[in-house]
């Protein structure tokens, strides 16, 4: 199969490095050229437009970073619906809401070209590493067709349902993604706060039934070290957790804590974090409570 992958950043570079390593021909095309030159000097091709590369490609992959992206790179005369192959199988690594995976879903199912929705959990060392969580919503004979792809990126491939399935499970991740980053920042700037040492305080927690894989995430890679460049960075946490929100609500939940996390998200945005990793969430309360979470020298 002829791969085409759209969107070379921070995860999509990583993803088709795999790809490549693994013997697979992949054409790529991404709007700053120079992100894209680096895979080009592993054996990628290069695409000029998404329409040509749609048109040559038997599988393509996206991996955009707003929904908005998503419809505008498949829709459109110039997009992926309108040039791919009738065969053609589509899969979408952008978490995006259920809705717009419906939307194209359908609008490619009436051009003959498949769509999965997959979103993916593990961040860039997990794309570096080909240990991504896959959650994919689709046709499930399409997915065992591009299963031994989708094995390539991830060690954790799960067909979750039709159109929108992978989309609500990712969603649902990143809901606790968001709120266990706000929980774990307030703990962690109140004990900071009330005189304990934030190291010790952390150790104790890692080992406590207060622990979290964000808890841990956070404060051994960013925080105690001061140190807060991508990972993930807060403005799509921000989007994942406002697009969560909404599914949330449609269940008839009337109160949940996501609701909370999405105005703390925003207020680091507000506060010129928004290219920060997602755990400079704890930066306002830091200056709220004037207190810095770090390793006391």
């Amino acid at each position: 199969m002829e791969i085409g992958f759209i969107g070379t950043g921070v995860m999509g570079s990583r993803m088709v490095k795999r790809l490549l390593e693994a013997g697979h021909e992949v054409t790529v095309f991404n709007r700053s050229l120079e992100k894209a030159e680096p895979l080009i000097r592993l054996g990628a091709l290069r695409s000029e437009t998404v329409a040509s590369l749609a048109c040559s490609s038997d599988v393509i992959c996206t991996c955009l970073s707003m929904p908005n992206d998503v419809l505008t790179v498949y829709q459109g005369p110039d997009g992926i619906i309108e040039n791919a192959k009738s065969s053609a199988i589509c899969i979408d690594f952008t978490t995006v809401g259920a809705d717009t995976s419906r939307i194209i879903f359908h609008k490619a199912g009436e051009k003959g070209i498949s769509y999965l929705d997959a979103p993916v959990s593990g961040g860039p060392e997990g794309a570096e590493q080909g240990t991504l969580t896959i959650m994919a919503g689709g046709e499930e004979n399409v997915f065992a067709d591009v299963l031994p792809i989708l094995k390539t990126i991830g060690a954790t491939v799960k067909y979750l349902g039709p159109s929108g399935s992978g989309t609500i499970a990712k969603l649902i991740n990143q809901y606790l993604v968001a709120v266990h980053s706000v929980a774990a920042s307030e703990a962690m700037v109140a004990g900071a706060a009330l005189g304990l040492d934030p190291e010790l305080l952390y150790k104790l927690l890692s080992v406590s039934y207060g622990d979290s894989r964000i808890l841990r995430r956070h404060m051994d890679n960013f925080v105690l070290d001061r140190q807060f460049e991508p990972g993930g960075a807060v403005k799509y946490v921000h989007k994942d957790v406002a697009l969560a929100n909404t599914l949330f609500e449609q269940t008839g939940m009337t109160e949940f804590s996501g609701r909370f996390a999405e105005r703390s998200f925003a207020r680091a945005i507000d506060q010129g974090l928004a290219d920060k990793d997602m755990s400079a969430v704890i930066q306002p309360l830091e200056k709220e409570c004037n207190i810095e979470v770090n390793k006391r020298r």
